[in-house]
Order: structure tokens, then sequence, then C-alpha cells
């Protein structure tokens, strides 16, 4: 079936499990209907990674159930309204837990480019679960919208769509954040952990960002990482990113989601250079095993004196996710010539709390024995190696001057007792 609408009541049934393409690879049309006729099928549940979108507003509770792996993006609103429901997972494990039936995908939502002369559709913005999604489901319904770009990499044969509902319509965008001050500050210490042919992994941000930006001096940087923003356009246009010192994939920067505006949209459209996988490429630990100088960047929300991570939640807000942290952590501390490195202003709540912490407010993301250095504005805490005592030390250093006295009261305290 091929069409402009879709009567979802032809397809779903009461109780459907539905996994959804996530971030820029949103199917926003497909979504839309299934806001508006969800109610009438009833029972019915949706799974996503992150949203951007806007769609998910509070009050969609009342046509289907949502669950994510985080409050990633516009879902953060849901859990103020408590209508997400969080799985805590790796995001590299989602794949696998739709394969095995952990995590229940009768339906498959997916967005993709028109076919190839092959009869092939292209995933455009978004690989990372897809494929599994689409594999596991009953039922495959494609949004085939002609302004997604056709990249290289996972694709979908028009023979495994069970519907397609073809539209023309801006994909989702997520623009540059606004950097500030604090944000360049962060990123200064940063850089100088990236010198020339390292390999990167970054998420989309104020703080990724402006690490990007200060970069033009380097040479032959490579790119291995979950997602990709506008910033790499900016490199590879200065030569700057070439991925011609990568020991594997050279040549090709490698992601799995693509999360920016039209500028990476265009930039990435039938593009060589661009490779889009699956998680179990970006995120397998066989994989990034062999990806040497690989330095990656992490944030976090908050992180103890013994260097615990907290990337998911304050008190009892539900703020982010695990997404991919904990793989490119190890990957980027065990890599040969790497480093890993965990990064965040020191204060939040306009300067009244800090964000180095005699204990976390919320999860451990990270463990303290995975951590490798911590970057503030304040300078970089580089934890790998030290004990318990000495790396209180290091990140009192880099906590906000007007909260280090109470901290080291408190670490003295700890220290004396026994960490």
């Amino acid at each position: 079936m091929t069409g402009t609408a879709i009567d979802l009541g032809e397809w779903l049934r009461p109780g459907d499990r539905i996994v959804l393409g996530q971030a820029c690879g949103e199917p926003t049309t497909l979504i839309e209907a299934l806001i508006e006729q969800g109610p009438g099928i009833g029972k019915l549940s949706a799974f996503t990674a992150t949203s951007f979108s806007g769609q998910f507003a509070p009050g969609v509770s009342r046509s289907f159930a949502l669950s994510s792996m985080g409050a990633i993006g516009a879902l953060r609103s849901l859990t103020r309204s408590r209508e997400l429901d969080i799985v805590p997972c790796h995001v590299g494990r989602v794949a696998s837990m739709i394969d095995t039936g952990e995590l229940g995908c009768d339906v498959a939502f997916v967005q993709v480019s028109p076919a190839d002369a092959a009869g092939r559709h292209s995933f455009g913005l978004i690989s990372d679960y897809v494929r599994a999604a689409v594999s596991r489901a009953r039922v495959v319904i494609a949004e085939v919208n002609d302004r997604v770009p056709y990249t290289f990499g996972e694709s979908l044969a028009a023979a495994e769509i069970d519907c397609a509902v073809t539209v023309s319509r801006s994909p989702v965008q997520v623009p540059p954040a606004a950097i500030a001050a604090v944000d360049e500050a962060v990123a200064r210490h940063i850089t100088d952990y990236i010198g020339d042919g390292a390999v990167l992994q970054t998420g989309v941000g104020a703080v990724p960002d402006a690490v990007l930006r200060s970069l033009r001096d380097r040479r032959d940087l490579g790119i291995h990482s979950g997602m990709m923003g506008d910033g790499l356009v900016d490199l590879v246009e200065a030569g700057v990113i070439t991925n011609a010192r990568k020991r594997i994939d050279r040549g090709v920067s490698i992601t799995g989601a693509l999360i920016g505006t039209r500028r990476l949209y265009d930039f990435a459209h039938r593009n060589p250079a661009v490779r889009m996988c699956a998680t179990s490429y970006t995120h397998d630990a066989a994989v990034l095993a062999r990806v040497e100088n690989l330095v990656t960047l992490n944030s976090a929300l908050e992180v103890d004196l013994t260097g615990q991570v907290n990337a998911e939640q304050s008190g009892e807000s539900y703020l982010g996710g695990t997404g991919g942290q904990v793989d490119f952590v190890r990957a980027g501390l065990r890599s040969p010539g790497g480093r890993s490195i965990i990064a965040l202003p020191a204060t939040a709540k306009n300067g009244t709390v800090s964000r180095i912490t005699a204990a976390l407010s919320g999860p451990v993301t990270t463990a303290r024995s995975e951590v490798d250095i911590v970057v503030t504005e304040y300078g970089a805490a580089e934890l790998a190696g030290r004990t318990l005592a000495e790396r209180a030390r290091h990140l009192i250093e880099i906590a906000h001057p007007d909260f280090r006295e109470d901290l080291a009261r408190t670490a003295h305290r700890i220290e004396q007792r026994g960490f």
C-alpha cells in the first residue's frame, strides 16, 4: 500500500507494541496519525530513544503509552507529567533487546528516503536500532519522505515495507546550540587532549559544538560516533576531518545518527565519506577496540568526589539518559593513544548548586572505575590510576571556587572514616 494518508486501524491491533525511529529520523507523519487514531485502536504502546520533534507533548498518553531509554530532547516534558516510562539501558543494547523480544516490537514506524534504482530506501538520518525493529516487526510502516537524504550504510528494500506513506516535509531539525562563555571555557580544556589524527566521538550540544569550533588547527581528525551534528560539516570543509589516519574505515566518518539542520543533511546526501551504521557497529566493543587514538566526549549532570558519574536523574527529576556513554567511556580509556572525557559545567541552577558533589543525587550512570578525565570550566581532573583521596583532591580543584571549601571539609570527613 502506498499513499499520502493512512488508517492505522488497518494495520495495528489492540495491544500492539510499536518501535519508532528516533531523533531526526522520527516519522512525524506517522506519529501524528498515531496520536490522533491511537485511542480508537486501544492499549497501544511505543518506544523511542530520543525525540526532538515536540510531538510528544503532555497528554499523549491518552493515545498510547510511551517509553524510552531516557528523557532526552523534548521527552523531558513527559517526565514532569509522569507520562514517560524509562527503560534503563544503553543505546547499544536496544537493538539486541528488540532481537530477543525483551523490548517488544510488533510494529515498526520508520522514516526513509525515496528508493534508489535498485529499489532500496536509505534510512536517511537514523540507523542505530531501526534495522532490528524492521526485522522483528509483524508490520513495517514506512514514511517515505523525499526531503530525507539518501545516506550510505543501512537500507530497506521496498519489499520489506508493508505500508508506505509518501510525504514531502522537512525532517526534524536540531539547530546548533547557543554557546556561552562557560561552554567555551570547558572546551578549551578538552581540546588539549585532542591531537592530530585523533578519532572523535561526541554528542550534540553547546560543549561539543564549542570543542569542534576550536579544532581548526588540527590535522586528519576522524569520526566514529553514535551521532554527528552540523559541526562535522565545518571541519570537513576546513580540511580538518579527513579520516585519513584511521586504522579502520579510513576516509569515512562513521555514525548512527545525523542530528542537525538541512546543511548537515545536504552534506550527507549520497556522500560516500559518511556511513550510517547500526549500533552493532558504532557501539560494539570489538569494533571500538580497533579504533586507535579515540577521544570520547560525554556529558554529566554531576560527578561525585570518587568519580562516579550521574547523567540521568537529579533528585526526582529525570533529565537525561544512559545513551552510549558507558560504551564510549570504556572505548576511549582502552584505545591505544585514546582518552575518555566527561564534561560538565561546575554549577547548576544559576550557580547555586555544585555539580562536583560529595554524593550523587541520582543513579550511577558510569562507575568510577571506568572514568578517565573529568572537565569543567576550571580545569581537567585526570582520575585514572588515582586513589580515592587523590581523586577527591583533583575534583575539588575543578569545582567552582564557592564550593571548594565545603567539598574539602566533606572529603576530609569521608577520608577519616574511609571512602
